[in-house]
C-alpha cells in the first residue's frame, strides 16, 4: 500500500505537471550539502527541493550549426518564464498547505564572474534523479537529453525524496568534439564532478559564451546550444 508521504507527493507532481512542466524529482537537502549557494543559508530552513524540468523543442536546436541563434535564444527565454511561473505557484500552494516555500529563479545570474545563481538547479535536478551529468556539465535526462531547462522549489514539505540514476554517457564524447571553444575535456564521472575545471575548461566556455555569443545580433545572453544539439539522447 503506497504511504501517505508517497501519495502527498505523487500528488504534487501530479499537479506540478498539470501546470507545464516535463519532468518533476525531489531532492533531500541532506544530500546537497557542500553545495555552493548564495546566501551561505539559503538551504538551512529546508528538508527538501523539488527540481522541475520543461523541455525545449527539438527542432529549434536544427538551426544551430556554429552559434546561438535568435529562435533559440526565444526558445530559451520562453522556458524560463514558464519554469519561474510552475515554480512560483508550486511555493504558493505548498505555502497553503502550511509549508513554507522558496522557487528559486531558473536563470538569475548572481555572480557573473563566475555564472553562478542562488543555487545549481542542475545538481538539485541530479539529486532528484531527473537525470545524470553529462560531460559538458549540462543534465542529462533520459527522455530528452539536455534540451530542458531547470527551477527549484525549496521547501519544508515532508515529500518523498527521488533517488539519483546511473550515468550513461559511456564513451560518446559528442558534446566535447562538437564544442567551438575545446571546453569540454571528455572526462566522465559516476555521479558528479568535483568542480567545473574537472571536467570542463571553464573560462574558454565563458569567452565564448559571454565575450562572443552574448554580443551577435539578437542575442545578449551567455547562451550556445551546440554541445545541447549533439547529444544523442533523445534524438
Amino acid at each position: 500500500m503506497e504511504s501517505l508521504l508517497g501519495a502527498y507527493t505523487a500528488e504534487l507532481k501530479k499537479r506540478i505537471r498539470g501546470w507545464g512542466a516535463d519532468l518533476v524529482g525531489v531532492a533531500d537537502i541532506a544530500a546537497l550539502e557542500g553545495l555552493r549557494v548564495e546566501p551561505l543559508d539559503l538551504l538551512d530552513p529546508f528538508s527538501r527541493a523539488i527540481a522541475i524540468a520543461v523541455r525545449l523543442p527539438r527542432v529549434i536546436f536544427q538551426g544551430i550549426e556554429d552559434r546561438p541563434t535568435p529562435l533559440y535564444k526565444a526558445a530559451y527565454e520562453t522556458a524560463n518564464r514558464l519554469l519561474d511561473e510552475i515554480a512560483f505557484k508550486t511555493a504558493v500552494h505548498l505555502e497553503d498547505a502550511g509549508y513554507e516555500s522558496l522557487p528559486i529563479p531558473a536563470s538569475q545570474i548572481l555572480d557573473w564572474e563566475g555564472l553562478y545563481g542562488a543555487v545549481s538547479h542542475k545538481a538539485v535536478a541530479r539529486v532528484a534523479g531527473l537525470g545524470w551529468q553529462g560531460k559538458s556539465l549540462l543534465l542529462v535526462t533520459p527522455q530528452y537529453g539536455p534540451r530542458v531547462r531547470l527551477v527549484t522549489v525549496l521547501t519544508q514539505a515532508p515529500l518523498d525524496p527521488d533517488s539519483p540514476l546511473e550515468n550513461r554517457c559511456g564513451e560518446c564524447n559528442n558534446c566535447r568534439d562538437a564544442c567551438p571553444a575545446e571546453a569540454i575535456k571528455g572526462v566522465n564521472t559516476e555521479h558528479h564532478y568535483k568542480d567545473r575545471e574537472e571536467a570542463l575548461f571553464f573560462s574558454r566556455c565563458v569567452d565564448q559564451t559571454v565575450n562572443r555569443f552574448a554580443k551577435l545580433p539578437g542575442i545578449g545572453t551567455p547562451i550556445c546550444g551546440i554541445c545541447i544539439k549533439v547529444c544523442p539522447y533523445a534524438d
